[in-house]
């Protein structure tokens, strides 16, 4: 059984938009000012908990409402769709990738009711066959579990990762996966310094590409 398994935020969508707003309207409950999409880009990466203990490092909001912040946020995150869109030709891509025979799985640390809410919200929910979010172990990336459990529960033989960050890259080093680095997502590290094994900026081009990675799991 050979299987893609995709990051989310960056990769297949482009929702700093939407994680910019969600941002700034916490910040404006407080009387903050807001931040600019490059900032908020720094936070993400990591998993809810990570953001907002960025967010708060960076900004006046107090760390001992840390719990009422992060419900305000949350509360926010899943409802903020309408800025978010996904890469061109990803819908396309994923629907051959499928006629392929490939299985596709979805491992990305952004909560379960974001990730739900964002997939249906931009039809991507019908195209994964097991999807991992930051929430559902005990772990995230860059722990390699996630990927791992994701490729096991595809009952894969061979495999390959799609990812936009650093974050990624050292999750399939640490899982022995091939990693296909998508170059147009959220990062702020260089790409020189992001280990990959092929970089690609058009999803036309992930076929071929898939199909040299491919490897035993």
């Amino acid at each position: 059984m050979k299987a893609i398994v995709f990051d989310l935020d960056g990769t297949l969508i482009d929702s700093l938009p939407d994680i910019t707003f969600s941002a700034n309207s916490l910040l404006a409950d407080h009387g903050l000012p807001a931040l600019d999409k490059s900032q908020v880009a720094g936070f993400v990466g990591c998993g809810v908990r990570v953001f907002m203990d960025r967010l708060i490092a960076a900004t006046d909001l107090s760390a001992a409402q840390y719990d009422s912040l992060m419900a305000r946020f949350m509360a926010l995150y899943v409802n903020a769709t309408d800025r978010t869109e996904v890469f061109p030709h990803v819908h396309e891509v994923l629907q051959a990738l499928r006629e392929d025979g490939y299985v596709l799985g979805l491992c990305t640390n952004k909560p379960t009711a974001p990730m739900k809410a964002v997939l249906k919200a931009v039809a991507l929910d019908g195209f994964f066959d097991v999807t991992v979010a930051g929430d559902t172990l005990g772990s995230r990336k860059p722990d390699p579990a996630p990927l791992r459990y994701v490729f096991d529960r595809l009952a894969a033989t061979q495999g390959v990762y799609v990812g936009d960050s650093d974050v990624d890259a050292e999750t399939a080093q640490r899982a022995g996966v091939a990693f296909a680095f998508f170059t147009e997502g959220i990062r702020v590290t260089s790409q020189d310094n992001i280990p990959h094994d092929v970089a690609f900026d058009d999803f036309t081009k992930l076929p071929a590409i898939c199909k040299d990675l491919m490897r035993p799991l």
